[in-house]
């Protein structure tokens, strides 16, 4: 049993299909090394005690095995952020520390290749904190650049294959980000939790998930919380048998079973029964279902990812969605962008949703003429790619012609302001209207409210955003800049 410190929440941890790891301390100061070396053993899941060395040469030594190993790395120890490059190298990954260090040295060990950074002096929950999201990290890894599929661009250059992502389409920044995130996390067994607002494609990365996950060829079942009724949801999920409740006239398997062995897709997870939460968190923790009105108890091997387009943490304030059971399923989370941020995809959507449709309404349509173009892309899209497909279908169905011409379009893109073509000069501002903030200034105020939720936590804080801690310290030094240009 591994052992716990009072006081601290038990860490846990697996292996995963790769093994178990080293920890590897690298501190001149024989304090530190002891003090490192007593919290790292704290933490589950590792074949040996952690090892702890004086000098960077006697690790790199040690660290010539294939043996995967995640490196306790003092700057000031290792000869600075330059020697980080030597232990990022092969199977091992680098936390950096530092008595000493900045903002501008933890971005500079982020670029060097580790891939957290921990200021000194430091406590146990906040170091076993830092090697767990290390040690994960290593499922989700992408193949290296030459191993990716490549297509062939102008010039003969090329790219990634990105375009056909499973059954996305896009290229932009924002979805290269969702479709490195897929390909890291599909392997793994853990829970996924996905974010966006509604119509944005939350459905579509479950089913990358599960293509890519090795279950591919098992079941997907996906169930809408918010579609079922609230009496009948349990039944949905668990099952029951004849008799177990009025209509209930022959015995049924639910999802969790008939998703045995494949993927069990929970949409608008925020829409469930708090009383069908606590039930679903010991379906959970269990791994076994147990039918409505029926005494046997089935074990299931399910992957759940789930999904909503409500903000989390406020359901959890609220009282509307279970602590314990959001921290079950948040284990890997992904976001999905809304489509206004995802300027040079609509028009690569809207192509395809054209041709699609043409060929289905025999329709001769090719193309967007420039000014149908523009609308297109300066609309704001509120309802995201679910808005657009539907926009796109209906100028199909009640069109004809070569191209899509702005005035084909439905009434509500069409009055979306463009640059250049707005017809009329806008309103004043309202003078009781309160100031708009530039965006960079919001950001920040959005990412140091979570730093100061989290007591300085800046891992704590990247998790709960849903973005990278090394995104708050690039963002962080980029203000500070800012501030004394």
């Amino acid at each position: 049993m591994p052992r716990r410190k009072r006081g601290l929440p038990e860490m846990g941890f697996v292996g995963g299909s790769q093994g178990p790891v080293q920890i590897v301390i690298v501190d001149a100061d024989p304090v530190q090394r002891r003090i490192a070396a007593g919290h790292a053993s704290l933490l589950a899941g590792t074949s040996d005690a952690p090892v702890a060395f004086a000098t960077r040469a006697e690790a790199i030594g040690m660290l010539a095995s294939d043996k995967r190993a995640v490196v306790l790395a003092d700057l000031e120890t290792v000869g600075g952020v330059e020697a980080l490059t030597i232990f990022a190298e092969g199977s091992s990954r680098v936390i950096a520390t530092s008595a000493r260090g900045s903002l501008n040295t933890a971005v500079a060990a982020m670029r060097a290749g580790a891939v957290d950074y921990l200021q000194k002096p430091f406590g146990a929950a906040a170091l076993i904190e830092r090697l767990e999201a290390a040690i994960r990290a290593w499922d989700f890894r992408v193949a290296p650049e030459a191993e990716k599929p490549e297509a062939t661009g102008p010039a003969g250059a090329t790219e990634p294959q990105r375009e056909g992502f499973e059954n996305f389409v896009g290229r932009s920044p924002a979805m290269l980000t969702v479709f490195e995130q897929i390909e890291r996390i599909a392997p793994s067994r853990a829970p996924v939790f996905i974010t966006g607002e509604s119509g944005t494609g939350k459905e579509v990365c479950a089913e990358a998930l599960h293509a890519r996950s090795g279950r591919g060829g098992k079941p997907f079942i996906a169930i809408n919380c918010g579609a079922i009724p609230k009496d009948l949801m349990e039944s949905e999920i668990f099952g029951h048998v004849r008799g177990a409740f009025t209509g209930a006239t022959e015995t049924r398997a639910g999802a969790a079973e008939l998703a045995d062995g494949g993927t069990l897709f929970l949409d608008e997870i925020g829409e469930m029964d708090l009383g069908l939460q606590a039930k679903l968190l010991r379906f959970i923790q269990s791994g076994t279902v147990q039918r409505v009105g029926d005494a046997a108890v089935r074990r299931v091997d399910v992957r759940i990812v789930s999904a909503t387009n409500r903000d989390p943490f406020a359901e959890i304030a609220a009282g509307r969605f279970r602590e314990d059971l959001f921290y079950r399923l948040h284990v890997l989370p992904i976001h999905m962008p809304p489509l206004r941020e995802r300027g040079e995809d609509i028009l690569l959507l809207a192509s395809t949703f054209l041709s699609r449709y043409a060929a289905e309404e025999g329709r001769s349509f090719r193309g967007f003429a420039a000014d149908a173009a523009e609308r297109l892309i300066h609309h704001p899209w509120p309802g995201n790619v679910r808005e657009l497909q539907n926009a796109i279908r209906r100028t199909v169905v009640l069109n004809h012609g070569g191209e899509v011409a702005a005035a084909m379009l439905p009434a509500t893109i069409r009055s979306s302001a463009a640059p250049g073509l707005v017809e009329e000069s806008p309103s004043p501002p309202r003078r009781d209207a309160a100031p708009i903030m530039p965006f960079w200034e919001q950001e920040r105020s959005i990412i140091e409210s979570a730093v100061g939720a989290f007591a300085g936590n800046i891992a704590r804080a990247a998790a709960a955003l849903e973005i990278s801690p090394s995104t708050i310290y690039r963002k962080r030094q980029a203000w500070q800049e800012k501030r004394t240009a």
